[in-house]
């Protein structure tokens, strides 16, 4: 797998992720139960972690590279950031829902603008 490839599966399991935390961040508003931390939370913060990583490298490489117009390396940083706390957050039900929506968005909008990026210059 290339490069690019890489960052684009990475990039939509990355999306994915979003979609399980949105889910669980839910379900958890809505029983009022934590996650157990070393059962659900930790595995699974390492997980998306261990993914955030190497996203954030293979962006910022490709970032380097291609030069898009509206997506930067800030965009990249801040968006891992907020991926990471949002996957611990999710399972905290005294997580402020505007805050934890608002850093959701985010990621979304980041992941689908590199997403964007990635057909434009593979094309």
């Amino acid at each position: 797998m290339d490069n690019h490839s890489m960052l684009g599966h990475l990039n939509e399991r990355l999306y994915e992720y979003t979609k399980e935390i949105e889910d669980t961040f839910l379900s958890v508003k809505m029983s009022g139960e934590k996650g157990d931390f070393f059962t659900k939370v930790k595995p699974f913060a390492d997980e998306v972690k261990e993914v955030v990583d190497r996203w954030k490298m293979e962006s910022a490489s490709w970032i380097e590279e291609n030069r898009p117009k509206n997506l930067h390396a800030t965009q990249i940083e801040s968006a891992a950031e907020q991926m990471e706390m949002i996957s611990v957050q999710a399972f905290f039900p005294e997580t402020s829902r505007t805050r934890f929506i608002n850093y959701l968005q985010s990621v979304r909008y980041v992941l689908t603008i590199l997403r964007a990026n990635i057909n434009k210059y593979e094309t």
